[in-house]
């Protein structure tokens, strides 16, 4: 199954505690928790470019499977790390967060990102 598409955030748990977690101030939090967040995947073989659209907060990502990649933080750091492809599985880690992207079905892809033992899981559909 290939990843390309367009997925819309239709649900989302811990997510104030993850933000707490790794920095992000809480009048931020407040404002992201009720937005429904737009990813965008294009995937090329193993290249790969990932734009999420949060309201106004446009994050975007390229990166190769299994090469090293500058990628952007959820607090717009950017660091530099590898993404390595396990089946239907997207993982990374990026400065102490673990992040897990599954595509679980043709229309469902659940992120979760767990950063000192708090998950975030945020689950999109298929536009």
């Amino acid at each position: 199954m290939s990843f390309s598409g367009k997925y819309q955030l239709e649900t989302h748990e811990n997510f104030e505690a993850f933000m707490k977690a790794i920095g992000l101030p809480d009048d931020l939090i407040q404002k992201g928790k009720d937005i429904k967040s737009v990813s965008e995947i294009e995937e090329n073989g193993n290249s790969f470019k990932v734009t999420v659209t949060t309201g106004t907060k446009v994050l975007c990502n390229n990166f190769t499977i299994g090469q090293e990649a500058e990628l952007e933080t959820l607090t717009g750091e950017k660091v530099k790390s590898v993404v390595m492809r396990d089946g239907n599985k997207l993982k990374v880690s990026l400065k102490g967060i673990e992040s897990i992207t599954e595509l679980v079905d043709a229309n469902t892809i659940v992120n979760t990102m767990t950063v000192a033992g708090i998950a975030y899981k945020r689950t999109s559909k298929r536009m």
